[in-house]
This record gives C-alpha cells, sequence and structure tokens, in this order.
C-alpha cells in the first residue's frame, strides 16, 4: 500500500503541475467567473483531456496485486485494474463549471477507462457519470453566493466521490482490491482537489486584488485626465492624457488618435508614431472604422509598416460620443506576455470613462462657445460703432435717397434679427449664414460705397450645415484686417464645394495685405488682443469646427503679399426634411 501510495503521489505532482500551468493561462481563467454555455463547453474540453491523461498515467495492478508503473498506460488487460487521479479531475471539473460539466467529464473518463479496458468494467461510466453530475449539484449547493465551495466543503465533496467510487469498485471487485487501493487513492484525490482548488482561489483572489488596486489607480488616473478632456480631443490634451496613463500603467506605450491623425504617443516607438501624421497601424485604421475593440499579439497583426518597430502586442478601443467614433485609445507592450486579462479590463474600463469625459468636455466646450459666439453677437448689436456708424449712413441717405435709407435700415434690421436667431444654434444652414453675410456687408457697403466686393462661388445645395457665424467671421475678418488703407479693389471671395461623398470645403480668400509673420503662427490657435489682431472670433471658431467635426476641419490658412487664404472641411450633412 505504500508504494502505491508514493506513485499515486507522484502522479498527483504531474497532474497538479499540469494544473498549476492551466490556472496561469489567460484563457483558462477568462472561463472561470462567469458561467455560460460556451465557457462550460471549453471547461469540459479542457477537463476532458485532463482526465484521459488522468487515465494513461496511473498505476497498473494486476489480478495478483501486483503494481506496475509503465509511463503510460496505452492497454489493459480485462483482469487488471487501474489506480488513477480521475476522481481528482471529475471532482475538480464538477465544482469549477456545474453538474453538465462534470457529468460529461465524467462520461469521458469513464468511457476512455473502458476502451482501453478492453471494454471490460463498464461499471466506471455509470459511477463517473453519477460522481460528476452529484458533486456537481452538491457543489452549488454549499458555495452559496461565493465562486466555489470553501476548502471544508471540498474536503467533504472530494472524500465522498471516492467513497462513492470505492462502493463501485467493492460491488464489482470484492473486498482485495478495495483494500489495496483505498488509502491511498482516497487520500491523494482529495489532496489533490483541495490543492487545484486552492490554486484556483488564490489566482482569482489576487486578480481580484490587482483589481483593486488598478480601481485606485484607475479613479485617481481619471481624476487627473478629466481636465484635459474637457477641454475636447486635441493635441495638447491627448499629450498630457498619454502621458498621465503611462505613468500609472506597465504599458510600453500609450497612444491616442482621432479619426484620421495620431494626436499623442508617449512611449516605445515614438520615434515613427508622431503627433500630427496619419494613423499609421492597419490595427488602429480597423477599430476606427469599425468602432470595435482589436487585440494584437504579435507584430504583423498590429500591422504598422515600419519593419523594426518595437511594438509586438496591442490592445485598441474606440473612443465613442453620442454613439459616433471620434478616435482611439491604444495601448502596447513590447513583449506578448505582459498582455493579461487584467490589461483588458483595466482598458476597457478606460475607453468607457474616457468617452464619458470626452463627452462631458465636447458639449461643455460646445455650450462654452455657442455661448462666446451668441455673446459677439449681441456685443455686435449694441456696438457703439458699429450701430452710430450704421445710424449715420442711414441719417446721411436720408437727405440724398431715401430708399437707399429705407434698404439700409431693412438690412441692419435683418443683421441684428439673424444675429440674435443663428446664435442660438450649433449649425445652420448656408442659405441662413449667406443671408446674415449680405445684411452685414449691405451696411459695410453703404458706408464705404466701391470699397468692397464680395463674391461668392457656390457648389454645394443652401441646405448643408455650417457652424453659425462661420462665413460671417470670415469676412468680417476681412473687411476690419485685410486691407489696411487700401480703398478700391478689395475683393473678398467664398468657395463653397464638396470635395466627396462625405465632406464639403469653404475656402475664404482676399487679395488684401497678408498677415503678420508674429501674428501669423497665432491665429485661430489663440486669442490675440494686439489691435491689430484678429480678436477671438478665428480662435473661437477653430475651436468650434475640431470640437463639431474633429482635427480634420481644423483651420488651415495661407498668406503673403497677395492676400490670405482660410480653408477648412466640414461633414456634408443637410438640414433635416431639406432635399439633398
Amino acid at each position: 500500500m505504500f508504494n502505491l501510495l508514493i506513485l499515486l503521489a507522484e502522479r498527483l505532482g504531474i497532474i497538479m503541475v499540469l494544473a498549476f500551468l492551466l490556472v496561469n493561462t489567460r484563457f483558462f481563467r477568462g472561463l472561470l467567473e462567469k458561467r455560460t454555455l460556451k465557457t462550460q463547453l471549453w471547461l469540459t474540453v479542457i477537463f476532458s483531456l485532463f482526465v484521459v491523461i488522468a487515465n494513461l498515467t496511473g498505476v497498473e495492478i494486476t489480478n495478483s496485486k501486483e503494481v506496475i508503473t509503465p509511463l503510460i498506460i496505452t492497454g489493459l488487460p480485462q483482469s487488471d485494474s487501474i489506480a488513477n487521479m480521475r476522481m481528482l479531475v471529475i471532482t475538480s471539473a464538477s465544482l469549477t463549471g456545474g453538474p453538465y460539466v462534470g457529468l460529461l467529464v465524467g462520461l469521458v473518463g469513464g468511457l476512455h477507462r473502458v476502451i482501453f479496458g478492453g471494454f471490460s468494467d463498464y461499471f466506471y461510466i455509470i459511477s463517473s457519470i453519477l460522481i460528476g453530475f452529484l458533486i456537481g449539484i452538491l457543489g452549488d449547493k454549499v458555495k452559496e453566493d461565493k465562486l466555489y465551495p470553501s476548502t471544508p466543503w471540498v474536503v467533504i465533496l472530494s472524500f465522498s466521490a471516492e467513497l462513492i467510487q470505492m462502493l463501485f469498485i467493492f460491488a464489482f471487485h470484492g473486498l482485495g482490491l478495495v483494500k489495496l487501493i483505498f488509502v491511498p487513492m482516497v487520500l491523494l484525490n482529495t489532496i489533490g482537489a483541495c490543492l487545484f482548488m486552492e490554486i484556483l482561489k488564490t489566482y482569482l483572489s489576487n486578480e481580484r486584488q490587482l483589481r483593486a488596486v488598478q480601481t485606485k489607480d484607475v479613479l485617481e488616473l481619471t481624476n487627473k485626465t478629466l481636465p484635459y478632456f474637457r477641454n475636447g480631443l486635441n493635441f495638447d490634451s491627448a499629450l498630457h492624457v498619454c502621458q498621465i496613463i503611462k505613468a500609472y500603467t506597465n504599458f510600453d506605450a500609450v497612444g491616442l488618435t482621432d479619426t484620421e491623425n495620431v494626436l499623442a504617443h508617449v512611449g516605445a516607438g515614438s520615434d515613427h508614431h508622431i503627433a500630427g501624421e496619419p494613423v499609421l497601424t492597419d490595427l488602429s485604421k480597423s477599430v476606427i472604422a469599425k468602432g470595435e475593440e482589436k487585440l494584437a499579439f504579435s507584430q504583423k497583426e498590429i500591422g504598422c509598416p515600419v519593419a523594426d518597430c518595437p511594438l509586438k502586442a496591442a490592445i485598441v478601443l474606440p473612443l465613442r460620443v453620442n454613439e459616433k467614433t471620434v478616435g482611439a485609445l491604444k495601448f502596447y507592450f513590447k513583449e506578448r506576455s505582459k498582455m493579461t486579462v487584467l490589461e483588458e479590463n483595466l482598458v476597457n474600463g478606460l475607453a468607457l470613462i474616457f468617452s464619458g469625459q470626452l463627452a462631458i468636455g465636447i458639449a461643455e466646450e460646445q455650450i462654452s462657445l455657442l455661448n462666446e459666439a451668441e455673446i459677439k453677437a449681441l456685443q455686435v448689436q449694441i456696438n457703439p460703432h458699429f450701430f452710430f456708424n450704421a445710424i449715420n449712413t442711414i441719417g446721411a441717405l436720408m437727405r440724398v435717397d431715401v430708399d437707399k435709407a429705407h434698404e439700409a435700415l431693412m438690412q441692419l434690421s435683418a443683421f441684428f434679427r439673424s444675429s440674435l436667431q443663428n446664435g442660438q444654434e450649433k449649425e445652420i444652414t448656408l442659405e441662413q449664414e449667406k443671408k446674415h453675410v449680405d445684411a452685414y456687408m449691405s451696411i459695410e457697403k453703404m458706408r464705404f460705397p466701391n470699397k468692397f466686393e464680395l463674391v461668392y462661388d457656390v457648389s454645394v445645395s443652401n441646405n448643408i450645415l455650417l457652424p453659425s457665424f462661420c462665413l460671417q467671421i470670415f469676412v468680417e475678418n476681412a473687411v476690419r484686417h485685410a486691407f489696411g488703407n487700401k480703398k478700391r479693389d478689395n475683393k473678398i471671395t467664398l468657395q463653397i464645394q464638396q470635395v466627396d461623398d462625405n465632406y464639403f470645403e469653404i475656402i475664404a480668400q482676399d487679395n488684401g495685405n497678408g498677415v503678420d509673420s508674429k501674428v501669423l503662427e497665432m491665429v485661430g490657435e489663440k486669442p490675440i488682443t494686439e489691435s491689430k489682431g484678429s480678436g477671438t472670433a478665428l480662435f473661437n471658431l477653430n475651436q468650434r469646427l475640431q470640437g463639431l467635426y474633429g482635427t480634420k476641419s481644423k483651420l488651415q490658412i495661407k498668406t503673403g503679399s497677395e492676400g490670405t487664404i482660410f480653408k477648412t472641411v466640414i461633414p456634408l450633412n443637410f438640414q433635416e426634411g431639406a432635399n439633398e
């Protein structure tokens, strides 16, 4: 008996080593916490392999009670028996996957035992199925609200499983075989099942502890990133967010993109994943296009065109605002082995939090910018210089041309009315914006006859939507700042045309003096307070464009001695109910 105990202890060691390796795999741990049909099927397959290994590595006992220890049992005379770790595996399967997993694993174990035993001892099929199902039911009852039964219950259930097996063996083989194998098999199978469940619980407990630590870090990380996401998704906010994430996590690189370009990349690979450049990797492009999370476990799956890119594993998730993908959050490792289920859970949580923060930031920013635009419109209404100049012009016209004076008064009224109405909307139609601009230019032309010429070159529908005051800001900026003291031949052209199925572009061009090089780098990027600058209007517009449509709509500026060109592209949307 002692010799058999030592031999079975060796077999138990083999099973425990395999179990330890199994529990260390990310895939297996992912099957444990939620019992679904899919996870039960996978657990059945995995434990069925283990139960076959337990049969093959058993200790053969001849009819004369002689112990034989082949490396692997490939065949068994009908008169011989096997002492093995089969009940350990069936019990562990039942406690891990439930009664149906236990039943199926018991069926596989019993069938395999009967097949290579020369189709004798059919009772092993019945006993294995019965034990697997019964232990699964009892295990579910005694675990209460926990994931698995407590250790004392595992001992009781494992002992009971072996006891049932011994009763079957006694009934079909008599007391002699039971006396030889009872103590070694009951003792070691019970110990083995307890060890397996303890390994399982320890790993799951460690993961929960790590998640608790991660939760604390995520909360702190969230608190630090919120101020930047509230400013919108841009180069500056993205850089700060990536730096914060990198400092709080173990990722080798962290990146953020919008739908077109890299906004920031911190860590390994930053020499070719460059902010402002188009998105490089096929993985990121796929995530942005489909709006679905993607994992990659090799450089090939990442799809970076740079051959010596050090990034070997990645998790890329979409950032979504109002059901629309606005960018991608990217996490990279230089070694595939570093990526575990904990990292995947962490980044899923971060993506949800950041999407929420971004939505809040975009909403706040648009409200703020819209309020600024409305305030600007109201300021125009009560601007003493504009108002008195217009009134003086109308007064002068009253003495020489009453009809023109009446027309000027109507244009002034139309301008104030549209300022108030348009200031309350984020987007208005091209037709509404043109009316507002025409009213403004009519007043300016009456003040300065023959000084300005406004030309429209429009090849799109008047029902397309664009930000309120968009064209007005371009025109007003040109009128106030482009021409200096030039009295005649001052031309402003507004070209609006479709560039593809999804976008149209606005090109505002003047033939003025150009923008001073010292001011140019600030135009649209920050408020300019100099008397000869462009004020806050272009900055406000640039921020609204990027907040509404992304960095692709950022203002592009070209200037020279022959004038200045402002350009932006805007998604092609139409007023609801209007014909395209």
